[in-house]
């Protein structure tokens, strides 16, 4: 069974940095391409970044520069590293993994950058 654990959310201050980590489980993790997606109320779920099996990765325009995927296949976890924080980066943030051609997700941790 497929599982991913998101963790290291929290409230932080705007320029402030955070880490958030996702533990995958039932998959032969260093062949799928992860994926860190992002949500606020009322809007759909977005791409935040993602990170092929080797390492290549891409992200979005609005947090290039400042958002740093990575993944260790040992531990099994892919990082989502967040600097400069912005109150618009407010959001419940979710990793993803495609197997099969079926999205499995994880239950998603809060990020709130506010003063």
């Amino acid at each position: 069974q497929v599982r991913l654990m998101e963790s290291g959310g929290g409230l932080v201050q705007p320029g402030g940095s955070v880490r958030v980590a996702c533990v995958a489980s039932g998959i032969n993790f260093r062949l799928y391409t992860m994926a860190w997606y992002r949500q606020t109320p009322g809007k759909d779920r977005e791409l935040v970044a993602n990170i092929s099996g080797d390492g290549r990765t891409n992200s979005r325009d609005f947090v290039q520069g400042r958002f740093t995927i990575s993944r260790d296949n040992v531990k099994k976890t892919v990082y989502l590293q967040m600097n400069d924080l912005k109150p618009e980066d407010t959001a419940d943030y979710y990793c993803k993994v495609g197997v099969y051609g079926r999205g499995f997700w994880g239950r998603g941790t809060q990020v709130t950058v506010s003063s």
